[in-house]
């Protein structure tokens, strides 16, 4: 199939260039490729979106059914103890009057509709496994979407999904953070090369039913402190969306020390401090997921451009950390995205102006300015809540000199060296197990079809994870994924319950040898999140 743009991926960046390009020329043949059985089915955000950049797209949005229903009325900032918490002033950059608390996965859901109005294609259900290649010129010309459903030897099954290839002039990867696409054109061109190395957190998040004496529609609160050792970056919300809603979640970036971290019950016993029970008390949680967040900011973008394509939104790591914003700054650069894909179309003018320019763009100029405050945190919170005012208030970002990062993997300490973290049994009302929250993500993975989660070395798994770090990967992943099993009569072994995954892709950056590749499953199956 023959289109002048393939976009892999429907989320506000890949809509946002599809809805661009049409603006742009009409006459262009889009197409966009979604692995999640529905639009939205894999989208998790917190989110509060900052409206300029949906402005700049559409005009006129506010005369349109967008769903964008609960404006930001207050802000407050805690730093949370134990037991207890203490207000502070709400940092500049975290203020969010003007701001929305949305539901991203609407969104995205109306972004699509619009797009389709214009004559966008877009195909839910299908992964982009492959790039395709123009070995003639080197470069990307489509994608290949996966072919599942073979058996031992090579041959189709019943239930065989056949790939296919979706060719285009340009192609857009815009499968947020850790895409596999987007690795393999990073590792084919080289587009990590002379770059801070990326940074990584993981993000969970839980939406409760509460009553209503206790909801205070359009508050958005933000902490820092516990659950989280002041060595561990990182910070939990509250947004209180419609209809007597909440969201919560906890953010901990994956440079953390320590391999006894459990990231689920660290929102758990979250949820026992009683800025969480006092608000949670008598309601009743109705979602749950977790998704992995690119971090590094403006040291560790990649060269966003390839021959016959370019990176936009998490793909290209354009998140503001400080901010706690990446939707405004994907929209953005699918716009841009979407003016240069144009302009190669018409004028064969190279794709290489993209990364250029779109570092001399707001979204660069914005990111450049916060660059520094997130690896300030490496030596610790107070130490980084300093710089972060100094930067912030007197310093402006205007700095001769940028922090770099070091690859999260490198900094588990070994078991021994840890301390070991008592995390308290669930009770089932305020507190769940992993188990129970991965029923709420509705994820679905068909039993037959190849493991997508590959190990470069299995005896690693044992060798050197379970000996050196306790096997770490039963509690980095949020979804009960990987398992030791140890038996009296036989050795350990590690357990893959691939069933289980919701494709955060925590491991395939966690793994302290890096020896967990995220491949993309059939189409159509993992999480389907129900409006997070």
């Amino acid at each position: 199939m023959n289109y002048d743009v393939v976009i892999v991926g429907a989320g506000p960046a890949g809509l946002a260039c599809a809805i661009a390009l049409k603006q742009q020329d009409a006459t262009l043949t889009v197409c966009v490729l979604e692995k999640a059985s529905e639009i939205g089915g894999h989208i998790l955000s917190g989110a509060v979106l900052e409206p300029t950049a949906l402005t700049e797209l559409i005009p006129d949005w506010q005369q349109l059914d967008v769903p964008l229903e609960t404006p930001v009325t207050e802000d407050a900032f805690f730093y949370l103890s134990e037991k207890k918490s203490y207000a502070l002033p709400t940092p500049k950059t975290m203020q969010n009057h003007g701001n929305y608390i949305i539901r991203l996965s609407h969104l995205c859901v109306w972004l699509a509709k619009y797009a389709e109005t214009l004559g966008v294609e877009i195909y839910a259900g299908f992964t982009g496994s492959e790039l395709v290649f123009d070995t003639t010129q080197n470069k990307v010309c489509g994608i290949k979407t996966g072919d599942f459903g073979l058996d031992k030897h090579g041959q189709p099954t019943e239930r065989h999904q056949p790939g296919m290839e979706l060719l285009g002039k340009v192609v857009i990867l815009a499968e947020g953070c850790r895409g596999s696409l987007s690795k393999q054109a990073m590792a084919r061109f080289n587009l990590l090369s002379q770059h801070s190395p990326q940074t990584y957190a993981i993000g969970l998040k839980e939406v409760w039913q509460i009553p209503a004496a206790q909801h205070q529609i359009g508050k958005v609160i933000h902490t820092v402190g516990w659950p989280l050792d002041h060595r561990t970056y990182g910070g939990s919300f509250i947004y209180h969306l419609n209809k007597e809603q909440v969201a919560l979640g906890l953010v901990i970036g994956l440079d953390y020390r320590n391999p006894y971290l459990d990231t689920h019950a660290e929102l758990q016993r979250m949820k026992n401090h009683s800025l969480f029970a006092t608000l949670l008390n008598g309601g009743e949680r109705i979602a749950y997921g977790a998704r992995a967040l690119v971090e590094g900011g403006w040291q560790a973008l990649p060269t966003m451009h390839f021959p016959g394509g370019l990176l936009v939104g998490d793909s290209a790591g354009l998140i503001n950390v400080p901010k706690i914003k990446g939707i405004h700054q994907a929209l953005r650069a699918g716009r841009l995205a979407a003016e240069v894909a144009t302009q190669h179309i018409k004028t064969q003018l190279s794709l290489e102006h993209y990364t250029e320019r779109l570092r001399q763009s707001d979204i660069g100029k914005e990111l450049y300015r916060v660059r520094n405050i997130r690896p300030a945190f490496k030596k610790g919170l107070w130490c980084g809540m300093a710089y972060a005012a100094l930067d912030t208030y007197v310093l402006h970002g205007h700095t001769p000199w940028t922090f770099k990062h070091t690859f999260d993997h490198l900094h588990l300490q070994h078991k021994n060296n840890a301390k070991l973290i008592h995390y308290p049994k669930p009770d089932g009302k305020l507190t769940f197990d992993k188990m129970s929250s991965v029923q709420l993500t509705n994820t679905f993975h068909a039993e037959d079809q190849p493991c997508h989660l590959q190990l470069s070395d299995p005896t690693r798994a044992i060798k050197i994870n379970l000996e050196y770090y306790d096997a770490p990967e039963q509690r980095y992943c949020p979804a009960g994924v990987y398992e030791i099993i140890k038996n009296a009569n036989q050795p350990p072994y590690l357990q893959i319950n691939a069933g289980n995954c919701i494709h955060c892709k925590t491991c395939d950056i966690k793994d302290p040898m890096q020896n967990i590749t995220w491949q993309v499953p059939e189409g159509g199956q993992g999480p389907r999140y129900p409006g997070l």
